[in-house]
């Protein structure tokens, strides 16, 4: 269900929002970047031997982009947070997972952070500012 929990505040509600504005932003961000950069980021894909790099740049695109505007507006947030938990987890695997890097460590830890907060969104929802819930209340025309 993609309403707020039973008891939650004005400010809960508002933290959900700015959460979710927050949480979805590097998505947006890498996803247009991916875009924008294909020759270098198809590069970047062959470089960790990864088959196909340009479909799975598009892939990458498709899933940034699309689970990015849906945790950000609300839209089946619960289902495209838990896809993008899943996301960070298989990209810190697949590009960062060079522990012998002091950055790929970082990253690696930033991508496990991240999958917990989108863990956090699917386990709670939206909170009560998500075009889900704005849809449910638009009253049915006879």
């Amino acid at each position: 269900m993609e309403t707020k929990s039973e008891g939650a505040t004005g400010a809960q509600d508002l933290a959900a929002l700015v959460g979710r504005v927050m949480m979805s932003a590097l998505f947006l961000w890498g996803g247009v970047a991916k875009l924008t950069t294909a020759a270098h980021m198809d590069a970047y894909f062959s470089s960790l031997g990864l088959p196909f790099p340009d479909l799975l740049r598009l892939f990458a695109v498709a899933v940034e982009l699309g689970g990015g505007l849906a945790v950000l507006f609300g839209f089946q947030t619960r289902l495209a947070a838990a896809g993008l938990a899943v996301w960070c987890i298989v990209t810190a695997l697949a590009g960062h997972a060079n522990f012998a890097d002091t950055g790929a460590q970082v990253h690696f830890m930033k991508n496990v952070a991240m999958s917990g907060g989108f863990i956090f969104i699917a386990a709670f929802g939206p909170g009560a500012y998500a075009l889900a819930r704005t849809w449910r209340r638009t009253p049915a025309i006879s």
